[in-house]
């Protein structure tokens, strides 16, 4: 049985949750315990603070995690990365006051820069060549600045509004971050085979995501035209139609071109456009 270490609570722990849901994983969370077991999958779920979980998975104590970039590169543990789950985005980046014209990273020579992220950001100040003062804070470090703590701050940025509110600008993107799978190194062969299985459904379901099952009846002298527009998996299915000089064609389009494709479809003559949401897709 595998064990996974995920965040105890918080966004991540919520597209954790979601995403084990959508793999058919069920777990029982009417009773939240620090260890949770599958009902119908060989795996059960540990529940831990996020900065906890890069130690685990290195240790063997748990065999995965699903934790954010950023706490695994801070905590520099001996696991490796199984996947990019592409959620949880966010990036660290350094801040300033925003009434300061800031000419570069120079500007920080000499400065106490306020983080919860040392390691990262000494890292990055070291690579540069700058000379700054690094004052480790938890909590809520952007009001470092505002209350003379420090002359800066390292810390996650996500839409940017935090930083606002406290007439702070954001002036550096040190790293961009997102939820990673990372594995223990020394997972047995009956474990990684467990591993795989859980990364098919996995893939399974993040690869059907921002795609629409799209069905349309089209004029047959229309086709060729119409099939050159569509970026399906391979190519679409057609289908004859009672009524003589039409067919039915189903695809799959990718949500970000939806409208632009769908425009094109139209002007071919196009119509009946059917368009259906995709749980799982399995290429």
């Amino acid at each position: 049985m595998l064990r996974i270490a995920v965040q105890a609570k918080g966004r991540l722990f919520e597209e954790t949750m979601a995403l084990l849901e959508e793999s058919d994983i069920k777990l029982s969370t009417t009773k939240r315990t620090l260890l949770v077991q599958s009902s119908n999958f060989p795996i059960e779920v540990l529940f831990l603070r996020d900065d906890d979980i890069p130690q685990t998975v290195a240790t063997g104590v748990a065999d995965l995690g699903i934790v954010g970039e950023n706490e695994f590169m801070e905590k520099e543990e001996d696991a490796e990365i199984v996947k990019r789950l592409g959620f949880s985005k966010c990036r660290l980046s350094l801040a300033m006051p925003k009434d300061i014209e800031y000419p570069g990273l120079s500007w920080f020579n000499g400065k106490k820069i306020a983080t919860s992220y040392p390691v990262i950001l000494k890292n990055f100040l070291k690579k540069n060549g700058v000379n700054a003062e690094i004052h480790v804070i938890t909590g809520s470090v952007e009001v470092s600045p505002g209350i003379g703590l420090a002359d800066a701050i390292f810390d996650i940025v996500s839409s940017g509004s935090t930083l606002v509110s406290n007439r702070l600008k954001e002036v550096e993107v040190v790293m961009k971050s997102e939820a990673l799978l990372i594995g223990n190194k020394n997972m047995s062969d009956e474990k990684k085979e467990v591993l795989e299985e859980l990364l098919f459904r996995m893939n399974a379901v993040k690869t059907a995501e921002d795609k629409k099952y799209v069905l349309m009846n089209a004029p047959k002298d229309k086709l060729e035209e119409i099939i050159a527009v569509l970026p399906g998996m391979k190519s679409p299915t057609i289908m004859p139609l009672a009524q003589e000089g039409w067919c039915s064609v189903h695809t799959v389009l990718d949500e970000k071109r939806f409208w632009e494709i769908i425009g094109k479809l139209k002007g071919l003559g196009a119509e009946g456009i059917l368009v259906l949401p995709i749980e799982k897709m399995i290429v």
